[in-house]
C-alpha cells in the first residue's frame, strides 16, 4: 500500500477532519502531554484551534496501558489492528502494554444488506439472487474490515460469504498516512524513539494490512494449507468457491462444529478434550517445523472441533512463514534451554535476533543465566512454553535486539495454542509434546540425502565460480588497458571538519563583503554624490543600512551556534 507523507496532499479536508478526530480522542484519554511534545500545531494550521481540551474525560484512575487500549478502540479499525500487532512486540512496548493490548475488541455495527448486494454485484457481476438460492440478511459476524453472512448455493451447499466493508480501503489509507506522519514526529520530538524507528513499523504494518484486505490472497493461503495436510485425517480445511470469490468477496464452505474453547459443548458431544489438546499442539508444531507455513492467529474463535475430534481452522487472513535455518536455530534454542546450557542458549538467541550494534555479550549471558535459574530448575510439566519465550524476548528487548516479525508471530501462535491446550486438559505437558518435533528437526541436519544435496549445491556453485573467474579477470584487465578502472577513496569521519571549514570560510567571505560595503558607503558619503536626503548621499545611507542588516544577521548566526 503506497503511503504519502503528510504535506501538500495531507492538507486535504479528509486528512484534517480525521486528524482532528484522532487528536480529540487522544486528549479525551489523557494524552495531551504527548500531543504537546509532538508539536502538531505547526503542521495543522487548520482545525487545531477547534480541538477543545475540556472534552477530555477524567480517567486518571486508569493505567496508561488501559487508556491506550481504550483510545485505540475509539480510533477504529486501523488503530485496533496496529494495537493487535504491537501486542506481539515486547521489544517495543513495556510488559503492561503487552498484557493489555490483546484485549482490544474489534466489534462494529454491521452494514446494510443493500450495501452487501451492491458490493457482490460490483465484484461478481451478478445479483445475489443469481448466485445463491438463499442469503441470510442477519450477519454471522461483523468486524472492522469485513462482514460474514451465511448462504446456500443452488446445488444445496451451505456456505459463508465474507464481504469487505465499503470504503474501508480509503479509510485505512488516510489513517496510515496520518500514522506515518505521527511516527515521523515521534522520531523527531520524543527522546529514544528514533532508535525504535516507528516510521518503519508503520510501513511494515501497511504491508500487512494490504495483504489482509486482499481476500484472493486468503483463498490462496487456504489452498496451500489444505495441500500441506491433505493426507492428515485429523485436520479439515474449508473448501473455496472460486466462482463466487474475488479480492473483496470470499465464499467458502460453511463449517458446523464446536468452538474449541466451548468446554460445555465439547463435553455434551462426547469429544475427547485431552486428544483435542494434543492434536491442536501437534498441528501447530507440524505447521512450523515441517512446513514452515503456519496459521498466525489461532485464537479459540478461529478453531472448530468437528466429529471424531477433527480440527478445523477458519480465517486464514494472517499467516506466517519460517525458513529452514530459523526453524533449526529455534529448535537449538529450545533444546539448549531444556539442557540448561546458558552459553549455548545465549548463542542460539543471538542467531535468531537482529541488532544494528553488537550487544554486551557478558551482560546478555548474565540475564539469560538468571532467566534459566528462574525457569529451568522446575519440573518440566510446570514450565509454560509461551510465558518462557515471551520473558526471554523481554530480556532481548532490554539489550536492544530486534526480533523478526514472523518469529514474533510464531511465538504468539505457540503461546495461544499452548493456552488452549492447558484450558482443555490441565495435565497437558507442552514440553513433552514439543520434544519429538525439536529432536526431529535437529536429526534432519544429518540426513544423508540433505548432506548430499548440500554438497551437490556447494559443488555446483564452486564449479560455476571457477568457470566465471577467467572471463571476469579478462574483463577487468581489458578495463585497465582502456583506462576505465577508477579507484575511489572515501574518508570517513571528516564530515564535521568539512562542515566547520565551510562555515568558517562562508563567515569570512561574508565579513569581507560587509567590510567592503561599509568602506564603499563611507567613500560615497565623503564624496557628497547626489541624490541627497537631508544633505546626505542616499546611496551611501542605503549602503550603511544594508551593512547594518548584514552585520546583525552575521551576529545572530554566530550566537545561534553558541560561539562568539
Amino acid at each position: 500500500m503506497a503511503l504519502f507523507k503528510i504535506g501538500g496532499i495531507g492538507r486535504t479536508y479528509r486528512h484534517i477532519q480525521r486528524y482532528r478526530h484522532i487528536i480529540t480522542i487522544l486528549f479525551k484519554y489523557g494524552f495531551g502531554d504527548v500531543i504537546d511534545k509532538l508539536k502538531i500545531e505547526q503542521y495543522l494550521e487548520i482545525g487545531w484551534q477547534m480541538v477543545s481540551r475540556k472534552r477530555r474525560e477524567k480517567i486518571e484512575s486508569l493505567s496508561r496501558a488501559v487508556r491506550v487500549r481504550m483510545a485505540l478502540e475509539d480510533l477504529g479499525p486501523t488503530f485496533i489492528k496496529m494495537g493487535q500487532i504491537l501486542s506481539t512486540r515486547p521489544d517495543l512496548l513495556p510488559a503492561e502494554f503487552i498484557r493489555e493490548l490483546p484485549k482490544l475488541q474489534d466489534e462494529v455495527h454491521p452494514f446494510s444488506l443493500s450495501e452487501i448486494k451492491d458490493i457482490i454485484v460490483k465484484e461478481l457481476h451478478k445479483p445475489v439472487e443469481q448466485i445463491f438460492s438463499h442469503f441470510e440478511e442477519q450477519p454471522l459476524a461483523a468486524a472492522s474490515i469485513g462482514q460474514v453472512h451465511k448462504a446456500r448455493t443452488f446445488d444445496g451447499q451451505d456456505v459463508v460469504v465474507k464481504v469487505q466493508r465499503p470504503g474501508i480501503q480509503s479509510t485505512i489509507q488516510v489513517d496510515l498516512e496520518i500514522m506515518l506522519h505521527l511516527a515521523g514526529l515521534m522520531e523527531k520530538h520524543l527522546e529514544g524513539w528514533d532508535i525504535q524507528q516507528p516510521s518503519k513499523i508503520v510501513e511494515e504494518f501497511a504491508q500487512t494490512l494490504e495483504k489482509e484486505l486482499d481476500y484472493s490472497l486468503e483463498a490462496a493461503y487456504m489452498e496451500r494449507f489444505a495441500r500441506q495436510f491433505e493426507k492428515e485425517p485429523t485436520v479439515h480445511v474449508p473448501s473455496i468457491f472460486h466462482e463466487a470469490s474475488t479480492t473483496r468477496v470470499l465464499t467458502m464452505e460453511c463449517i458446523t462444529g464446536v468452538k474449541i474453547s466451548d468446554i460445555e459443548q465439547l463435553e455434551q458431544k462426547s469429544l475427547d478434550r485431552s486428544k483435542i489438546a494434543r492434536r491442536g499442539f501437534d498441528l501447530i508444531m507440524k505447521q512450523i517445523f515441517e512446513h514452515g507455513f503456519f496459521h498466525a492467529d489461532p485464537h479459540p474463535g478461529n478453531i472448530f472441533v468437528l466429529p471424531d475430534n477433527i480440527l478445523c481452522y477458519i480465517d486464514f487472513g494472517m499467516m506466517g512463514r519460517i525458513d529452514l535455518k530459523t526453524r533449526e536455530d529455534f529448535a537449538d534454542l529450545i533444546m539448549n534451554i531444556s539442557q540448561r546450557n546458558e552459553v549455548k542458549t545465549t548463542d542460539a538467541l543471538l542467531k535468531l535476533l537482529v541488532s544494528e550494534d553488537a550487544p554486551d555479550y557478558h551482560s546478555l549471558a548474565g540475564d539469560v543465566a538468571d532467566f534459566m535459574d528462574q525457569h529451568c530448575y522446575r519440573p518440566l510439566k510446570e514450565v509454560e512454553l509461551g510465558k518462557l519465550l515471551n520473558q526471554l524476548l523481554e530480556i532481548t528487548a532490554r539489550h536492544r535486539l530486534s526480533i523478526p516479525p514472523d518469529l514474533f508471530l510464531m511465538i504468539k501462535a505457540l503461546s495461544t495454542v499452548e493456552g488452549i491446550g492447558r484450558a482443555l486438559d490441565s495435565d497437558f505437558d507442552v514440553i513433552e509434546q514439543a520434544g519429538p518435533f525439536v529432536r526431529q528437526i535437529q536429526l534432519n541436519r544429518f540426513n544423508p540425502r540433505r548432506i548430499a544435496s548440500g554438497m551437490a549445491d556447494s559443488g555446483t556453485d564452486l564449479f560455476q565460480l571457477l568457470k566465471e573467474i577467467p572471463g571476469e579477470v579478462r574483463e577487468i584487465l581489458g578495463m585497465v588497458r582502456k583506462g576505465k578502472v577508477k579507484i575511489e577513496f572515501e574518508h570517513k569521519g571528516l564530515e564535521p571538519m568539512y562542515s566547520a571549514n565551510d562555515r568558517m570560510s562562508n563567515r569570512l567571505s561574508f565579513a569581507i563583503v560587509l567590510a567592503s560595503l561599509v568602506i564603499g558607503s563611507a567613500l560615497i558619503v565623503l564624496s557628497d554624490i547626489p541624490p541627497k536626503w537631508h544633505g546626505m548621499p542616499v546611496i551611501g545611507l542605503a549602503g550603511f543600512l544594508l551593512a547594518g542588516m548584514m552585520g546583525f544577521w552575521l551576529l545572530i548566526s554566530i550566537m545561534r551556534r553558541g560561539r562568539l
